[in-house]
């Protein structure tokens, strides 16, 4: 009996250290192109990257390329409904696989910029799905713009078999309860639809007004910084344009274009004080969109069966400490602040010095214009050639 039980003792012993000695680091692998990752299911995105680094960005510095790959990835995976299949399978491609139909839709007005931008790579690499590039395409564009934490990439997307249904895709001109409760119902809270909003410190719009293209949303549209949260809190005053377009209001600074749901979330009860916490806490910012982004990524996807490629992505740039610093933009200052969040001041912020200035249009890229329309027309992925590389002047 008592050398069973020291068997016994013994044996538990070693299921315990067993059990509490961590689990060995994964080891790198090295591709065939001498890059390593922690997953050699991994390696087949290292072509990719080379590809759309070179070719589809060039030289772009979070300008028209990247804005265009990053919006693209929300209308593609908020296809999805937690309480009804038929809203789509989320991050699936369906936007692009069923162009011809999603591009229709009134909420992916503009959505034709990504496709002409993206198909001829998407048929250029048919070893991954569409799903996987349209979301590798955006985390990478997100490298492209100082101030934004490392990304992360999940690997393993499953394609469409059937487009998205009309109505899955909020609108500018929707009310903030409705807005929430169609984001709520594809599993993303009030808090983390706001964390996602600070992807609009890196755009702009082109369809809103109709005369005008590139508008911005705030005035640092290349920097993923805490701007948009600042200037989206001040009264506005000028249109970058005509008056009257359906989801505008006026802005505060002549040249930026503010849109009525983003005004909205800035002063609306249910995410008010979400709005504001962003300003000048580029931290809180960037992490948050950072693990929103990444949730929104994987929308309708069974992440079981995918595999973490995080290590395949470009490094990010930092964002210079003083860059960080918020400011009321030159004309404004704190008596302009729309004060909405009940329980906390609005921050304290210096007023950027000099004359009133009136931002510029940000630049579109060429490659946005193609045979893909944005009445759906032309938007077929088979009909696109594959991608070509950039000329010297278009880098």
């Amino acid at each position: 009996m008592f050398s069973k039980s020291l068997v016994v003792l013994a044996a538990l012993a070693t299921v315990l250290n067993a059990a509490a000695t961590p689990a060995p680091a994964a080891r790198p692998v090295t591709c065939a192109g001498g890059q390593k990752t922690t997953n050699e299911a991994c390696c087949v995105l290292f072509p990719v990257l080379e590809d759309i680094q070179e070719n589809l960005f060039g030289n772009d510095t979070c300008g028209d390329a990247s804005h265009t790959a990053l919006r693209v990835s929300f209308h593609d995976a908020i296809g999805f409904s937690m309480t009804n299949k038929s809203f789509g399978t989320g991050a699936d491609g369906s936007i692009f696989l069923f162009g011809e139909t999603e591009l229709s839709y009134p909420a992916n007005l503009g959505i034709a910029d990504a496709f002409n931008l993206e198909a001829p790579f998407i048929n250029a690499h048919p070893e991954i799905s569409v799903a996987d590039f349209i979301q590798f395409t955006a985390a990478v564009s997100l490298t492209k713009c100082p101030g934004v934490a490392q990304p992360t990439f999940m690997f393993g997307r499953v394609d469409a078999k059937s487009p998205a249904p009309i109505g899955t895709v909020p609108q500018p001109t929707d009310q903030i309860p409705i807005i929430l409760a169609r984001m709520a119902d594809a599993g993303l809270s009030a808090e983390e639809t706001v964390a996602l909003i600070a992807s609009h410190s890196i755009a702009g719009a082109d369809d809103i007004d109709p005369d005008l293209m590139g508008l911005p949303f705030d005035s640092t549209p290349s920097t993923f910084d805490t701007q948009f949260f600042v200037e989206t809190q001040l009264a506005g005053t000028v249109f970058p344009g005509s008056a009257g377009n359906a989801g505008e209001v006026m802005a505060p600074i002549k040249g930026e274009l503010r849109l009525l749901s983003d005004q909205g979330f800035a002063r609306d009860s249910a995410t008010a004080c979400f709005f504001q916490a962003n300003v000048n806490n580029q931290q809180l910012m960037a992490n948050n969109f950072k693990a929103a982004f990444a949730k929104m990524q994987s929308l309708g996807q069974n992440t079981a069966k995918m595999v973490d490629c995080s290590d395949v992505l470009p490094s990010v740039i930092p964002l210079p400490g003083a860059q960080a610093q918020a400011f009321f933009p030159s004309g404004t200052d704190q008596e302009d602040v729309e004060q909405a969040c009940p329980t906390t001041a609005f921050p304290s912020l210096p007023v950027l010095p000099g004359p009133l200035e009136t931002i510029s249009n940000i630049v579109q890229d060429p490659a946005t214009d193609g045979n893909c329309d944005d009445d759906g027309s032309g938007c077929v992925l088979s009909e696109f050639p594959k991608a070509a590389k950039r000329s010297a002047s278009e880098l």
